[in-house]
């Protein structure tokens, strides 16, 4: 493997903001460390037999078995500059049966300097992936190093959904479905297109689109009751979201927005325009989110049903307690112990946490 170096519409708005550093530190966890020593663990999952696949962002797939780590070889070649790298991991629903691994991954493929968003798949034999696909690669490349997304999600129909950041180009490609980027898509398992995605028959679109106008969604599950598609994303200074994502809808950036410019300044007067979707919830300040998790087993107690989103900025892992589709409570787990990148609640019911420069924990509630 080798690493490449306007008109304002009033529209009645329910969304809740909360100033973050009044959000409370619960004392009732703590966490095991599980993988010690990983630096930036972008994503993990575990595979049948209770090991571990684990992706390093600098080009490295870790599996983890018996407390031991070894490396997998037969990775594509990663473009590795800012947040690009190796991303996100999962595996097929019916892993078991078809042995399908999936990937998000920077790739300097195609055309032009620089590289762009990819989604992959292979299967692993011998420690070693193999049968490797591409079934999708955001074009044009760029050398542009923010905003690649990429989290990665199976619906209970058996559909893939990304996500791919606006790769720091706002003005260009988030409101455009002529264009990648700044989107939320959806596949088939095999990388074919669904005839029934949203702009599948819109002449010059990108057929894969599923929904637009996001910044940067590094955070994307699956409601574990009604099976919606939630995302987080990363506003620019302050207007971190949280979206339930719709067929086709238009999430409105960089049209709408509660943040502004990182040196103050404003670049939009809006925050709501008709025919743009209003998140569930916002931070301000910015929190810097990856990550996202439901508490949907009975290992927690009465945390059960909360949403778990990691903070890279302030370093804990977000618990917010969520009441008739409000943030009513938010609360800090994990507090100090380094940058939440991912948080999976894995087949044992237990929820599993990336922490940069620390490895992967399991949250305890004490």
């Amino acid at each position: 493997m080798k690493i490449k170096p306007l008109i304002f519409t009033f529209i009645l708005i329910t969304t809740f903001s909360c100033a973050q550093d009044r959000n409370p530190t619960n004392t009732e966890n703590d966490y095991q460390v599980v993988v010690p020593d990983l630096t930036i663990p972008w994503g993990f999952t575990f595979l049948p037999d209770g090991s571990m696949l684990i992706t390093e962002k600098s080009g490295e797939v870790i599996h983890f078995k018996d407390g031991k780590k070894q490396l997998i070889s037969g990775l594509p070649d990663i473009y590795l500059r800012g947040q690009g790298g190796l991303l996100d991991i999962i595996l097929h629903p019916n892993y078991t049966k078809t042995g399908w691994i999936y990937f998000s991954y920077a790739s300097s493929d195609d055309d032009g300097k620089g590289g762009n968003t990819t989604i992959g798949r292979a299967k692993l034999k011998n420690n070693t992936f193999t049968n490797w696909e591409v079934l999708y690669k955001a074009t044009p490349n760029s050398t542009r190093g923010q905003h690649f997304g990429s989290r990665l999600v199976f619906d209970e129909e058996g559909y893939l959904y990304f996500t791919i950041g606006d790769r720091g180009d706002r003005d260009l490609n988030p409101q455009d479905i002529s264009k990648d980027c700044g989107k939320v898509y959806r596949i088939n398992d095999d990388g074919s297109i669904p005839n029934d995605n949203p702009f599948y028959n819109r002449q010059g679109a990108k057929k894969a689109i599923y929904s637009y106008g996001h910044r940067n969604p590094q955070g994307m599950t699956l409601h574990p009751e009604t099976k919606e598609i939630w995302t987080h994303e990363h506003g620019p200074k302050g207007g971190d979201e949280i979206n339930i994502i719709k067929k086709g809808k238009n999430y409105g950036w960089p049209v709408i927005s509660y943040g502004v410019n990182y040196s103050g300044t404003k670049f939009t007067d809006l925050t709501a325009k008709e025919g743009m979707e209003q998140p569930l919830h916002y931070w301000d300040p910015s929190i810097a989110p990856s990550g996202m998790a439901f508490i949907s087993s009975d290992k927690y107690g009465d945390w059960k049903g909360n949403l778990l989103v990691g903070s890279l900025k302030f370093q804990y892992l977000d618990m917010c307690t969520i009441r008739n589709g409000k943030v009513v409570k938010e609360e800090r787990l994990l507090d100090g112990h380094g940058r939440v990148r991912s948080v999976e609640q894995e087949p044992d019911g237990f929820i599993y946490v990336g922490i940069e420069n620390l490895g992967i924990v399991k949250l305890l509630r004490q």
